[in-house]
C-alpha cells in the first residue's frame, strides 16, 4: 500500500477534495503525470481532462477540470481548477456549449497563433468529451 498525502481540488464555486490519497493522476499541459507522496516540487499548468484521486482507502474518484493549475510539494498537492466537477455530475449540455464555443473560436481566429490555440483547446475537449461520454 503506498503511502498517503494530502491531496486538495479547488474549483472558484467549492472546494471539492480535501483527503488523504494514495495517488492522483492530472492532465498537466505538458502531459498526464502521476503524484504521490514525497513527489519533486513542481507546479504547472493543467489542460481540460480527468483527474483520477486513489484515495487512501483505495477507492478511485474522477473529476472533470476545465484548465487550472497544480502545485506540487513532497506532503501534497494543490489543484487549482477553473472549473471543476464530479464525473457523475458531468452536464452533458455544459460540455456540448463549451465544444460550440471552442468550434466558434477556431472559425472566429484572426491569425495563426490564436486559430492554433483554439485549435488545441477544442481538440483537449473532444478528447475529454470521448473520454467521459459513453459512445
Amino acid at each position: 500500500m503506498a503511502e498517503a498525502f494530502k491531496f486538495e481540488l479547488v474549483s472558484p464555486e467549492r472546494l471539492l477534495v480535501s483527503e488523504q490519497v494514495e495517488s492522483v493522476v492530472i492532465p498537466g499541459a505538458e502531459g498526464e503525470m502521476t503524484v504521490m507522496a514525497h513527489h519533486a516540487p513542481v507546479m504547472t499548468t493543467i489542460k481540460p481532462g480527468v483527474v483520477t484521486v486513489k484515495t487512501a482507502e483505495g477507492k478511485a474518484e474522477r473529476y472533470v477540470v476545465f484548465g487550472g493549475f497544480a502545485d506540487i510539494v513532497p506532503a501534497g498537492c494543490t489543484l487549482l481548477a477553473e472549473s471543476a466537477v464530479h464525473v457523475a455530475d458531468i452536464d452533458r449540455a455544459d460540455l456540448a456549449r463549451r465544444i460550440q464555443e471552442a468550434r466558434e473560436d477556431v472559425a472566429d481566429a484572426k491569425d495563426d497563433e490564436t486559430r492554433s490555440k483554439a485549435e488545441q483547446f477544442l481538440s483537449q475537449l473532444t478528447t475529454l468529451e470521448g473520454a467521459i461520454l459513453p459512445a
